[in-house]
């Protein structure tokens, strides 16, 4: 932290922000923190009501995210496929392994389209980017889980217990089948009791490394067994549950995994765990002072570990308006993604392949990080290859829809949604014509100030002004006002918040 913000105490760092220090650029940070963007129409609501109401607005309530088609179809499929699967012919049990897999695989295209849709909506980027850094906390993996369906489900349970007790959601998300797979649930058992689950619990999901000793996970992974899935289902085995007493953080006792999880949460470490992983996700690459972190989470504890009052909290504090905070965090790829679609006016466009090709080749596919620990984030995202598709995907934005280099099945998603009125997928000849009436100087200005604002005013507006004036005497304006604003999003200020 520098200087200045070292004179905030503990606890002055998470009162709310002065009235005073509310401006454009306060606004637009928070937009862009808690967001993917700070649209022009969301900038001007965000000034006029003020930091806590905004906050509180964007986080009153979860938007649904109604079940997917393919991932509805596979879930009514799945009982004849583990049939096959479990009690068919060698070649039966093949070919319906192949069948789930690649189900699996397009309906899992297809709840990631559909949640980049509702992200996509400048009034859903909160509560959407709030259920992103929970999928990145309660970590699981489509490549081991292997059920889109199961994936969908586990997004919901975060999704429901998003802004309530950390507690019950810890509870809930232990009996995630997505989870069970994921983290070796399934096979444990008295006699030999799998510790994945209970040691993540500890180490990535609730108290962090040093907090726990290595008897603790042993004795609390006794209290998960029994712990199974049945065709999407949490059951609770009995005969493979072991009743006897564990003793875990110094407490004796014939611990359930709720129990376990109670304790848990008994524990200080429980209180700083998820403000320091919220401060990794949102504010700074760097470690807060242990002092800030500790402060925030003794008055979370106090709470009773609710999240809707972390999150404001957090978001409405004098630590994360602080100046040493501002414009210089490295945009996710999906933040940048989503930052372009609403920055320009966009809808996502419901074409996996190229999308969700863009997407894995920059290093972050929706609801499938790389590891339990999720993605590491800041300036791993960026290098020659992940920056080279970012131009790419700027350039599709700007560029009509290569209608004819697509296959059947993305023509029909792509006719639907026009049957739907959704269109505007790419920028339009009519946004750039709109600007190109514009003279030289005002393009530029206006330009640089919607889309890196930090820049306005400097030798960079009026080198662009100078290429639209050039551009200008030597073809069509609009030509000039595209290259202009691909060259403003591939800037290096672009790629921060």
């Amino acid at each position: 932290m520098g200087q200045s913000e070292n004179k905030i105490g503990a606890t002055e760092a998470w009162q709310p922000l002065p009235p005073a220090e509310w401006d454009e650029a306060a606004a637009r940070h928070l937009l862009q923190r808690t967001g993917f963007t700070a649209t022009p129409a969301e900038l001007a609501r965000a000034l006029r009501d003020g930091p806590a109401q905004t906050v509180e607005r964007y986080f009153t309530a979860m938007p649904a995210l109604p079940k997917p088609r393919q991932i509805a179809d596979l879930e009514a499929d799945s009982p004849e496929l583990f049939r096959r699967i479990n009690n068919g012919t060698p070649e039966e049990k093949r070919q319906a392994g192949q069948e789930a897999r690649e189900q699996s695989r397009e309906a899992q295209f297809d709840l990631t389209i559909k949640w980049l849709q509702l992200a996509g909506r400048p009034e859903n980027s909160a509560t959407e980017k709030w259920l992103l850094f929970l999928s990145d906390v309660w970590v699981v993996g489509g490549e081991k889980v292997r059920s889109s369906a199961f994936l969908y489900q586990h997004l919901d349970i975060l999704r429901r217990g998003a802004l309530g007790s950390a507690v019950s959601l810890a509870k809930a998300v232990s009996r995630s089948p997505a989870m069970i797979l994921y983290l070796d649930l399934q096979q444990s058992q008295p006699k030999a009791p799998n510790e994945n689950f209970a040691r993540e619990l500890f180490e990535l999901f609730t108290l962090g490394e040093g907090n726990y000793t290595e008897n603790d996970i042993k004795q609390a992974a006794r209290a998960f067994t029994g712990y199974r899935q049945r065709e999407g289902s949490f059951i609770f085995a009995p005969r493979q549950h072991d009743t006897g007493d564990k003793t875990i953080f110094g407490q004796t006792g014939p611990f359930s995994g709720d129990e376990v999880i109670d304790l848990v949460f008994q524990q200080k470490a429980a209180g700083t765990f998820l403000p320091k992983e919220m401060a990794r996700f949102y504010l700074t690459e760097s470690p807060l002072p242990a002092e800030y972190t500790e402060a925030l989470g003794n008055w979370w504890a106090g709470e009773g570990y609710d999240l809707r009052k972390l999150a404001v909290k957090f978001f409405t504090s004098r630590l994360f308006f602080a100046p040493a905070y501002r414009a210089g965090f490295i945009k996710s790829p999906i933040q940048f993604y989503l930052g372009l679609v609403q920055d320009l006016q966009l809808s996502v466009v419901p074409l996996p392949r190229q999308l969700l090709g863009a997407l894995r080749s920059m290093g972050q596919m929706p609801f499938d990080p790389p590891n339990v620990r999720g993605w590491v984030g800041g300036r791993s995202w960026i290098n020659s290859a992940t920056l080279a598709v970012r131009r790419q995907v700027i350039q599709a934005l700007l560029s009509p829809i290569n209608e004819g280099a697509l296959n059947g099945d993305e023509q029909i998603d792509l006719a639907a949604a026009y049957a739907d009125g959704v269109t505007n997928f790419t920028l339009d000849d009519a946004r750039l014509a709109e600007w190109a009436r514009l003279p030289a100087a005002e393009r530029a200005r206006s330009l640089v100030r919607r889309y890196v604002p930090d820049l306005a005013g400097t030798e960079l507006e009026r080198e662009v002004a100078a290429f639209l004036e050039r551009g200008a005497q030597r073809g069509p304006a609009e030509a000039a006002t595209r290259a202009a604003l691909a060259t403003l999003l591939e800037s290096p200020s672009y790629q921060l918040c």
